[in-house]
């Protein structure tokens, strides 16, 4: 569905993804592992048309990203769940959700997602009319991701959905991935909570200093010594409060 071949994006004269080369199949949930500054979050921006490649190809379904518009993007059945979930502070939920809709024309079906989305998310649903820089942490991510979903993707990209987010809210977070896979959506996931990825992801790559390291699938994962050592053997994060962003 998704294959990227030697891609390398650069800030300035900073390299931060080298030769990168990785695909994500059709009906999966493919996952990207890596520590901080690895170029996670670079490439996702990538996918998403905020960043261009200084070579490189991206192909969707067949078809090239390169040189496209994060709009084209979208229209094309991307999305992405930023980073910290970046939604619009001074919009409401309801205005929110509108915004992830707005390449579309067919008034009715937004008017349909938008309630399909309340349902997914209770919670927005007793917030609609408020504003979106007072929800907690949790709800935001939940709006994020109701947002990227108003544009019906074929292929959803979740940069760090957990980070900063109480147990809690984290596991309600994974269940909806799992329902949205369940659903059919493909996703293209980035995430330092290896444990949780390891219950929804289907084949995971690891990124390291701005190159891909390893291909596997989750028993391969967890059978490579050196990334059992570094991700998974100790490596639960420390519990945080149940209140704090939820």
């Amino acid at each position: 569905m998704l294959e990227i071949r030697e891609l390398a994006c650069a800030y300035g004269k900073i390299e931060a993804l080298r030769d990168v080369s990785l695909s994500a199949r059709a009906g999966d949930v493919t996952c990207l592992l890596g520590p901080n500054g690895a170029g996670k979050t670079t490439l996702m921006m990538t996918l998403a048309g905020i960043l261009q490649p200084t070579r490189g190809t991206i192909t969707f379904e067949g078809e090239s990203l390169l040189g496209l518009s994060p709009a084209q993007i979208v229209d094309r059945g991307l999305a992405l769940v930023p980073e910290n979930r970046l939604v619009f502070p001074a919009l409401s939920v309801r205005e929110n959700l509108m915004a992830g809709a707005y390449r579309r024309k067919d008034r009715a079906a937004i008017a349909g997602d938008i309630e399909q989305q309340l349902d997914r998310f209770p919670r927005l649903r007793e917030r609609i009319d408020q504003l979106a820089g007072t929800l907690s942490g949790g709800e935001q991510q939940m709006l994020a991701l109701a947002r990227a979903l108003m544009s019906r993707p074929r292929l959803l990209l979740m940069d760090e959905p957990s980070v900063g987010l109480a147990p809690k809210v984290v596991a309600e977070i994974f269940g909806i991935v799992r329902q949205l896979h369940a659903q059919g959506i493909s996703i293209f996931l980035v995430e330092q909570n290896v444990h949780m990825a390891l219950k929804v992801a289907q084949h995971f790559f690891l990124l390291q200093q701005g190159r891909v390291t390893f291909s596997g699938t989750p028993g391969e994962l967890a059978a490579d010594d050196v990334i059992h050592r570094a991700y998974l053997a100790g490596s639960e994060r420390k519990p945080e409060s149940d209140t704090a962003n939820v």
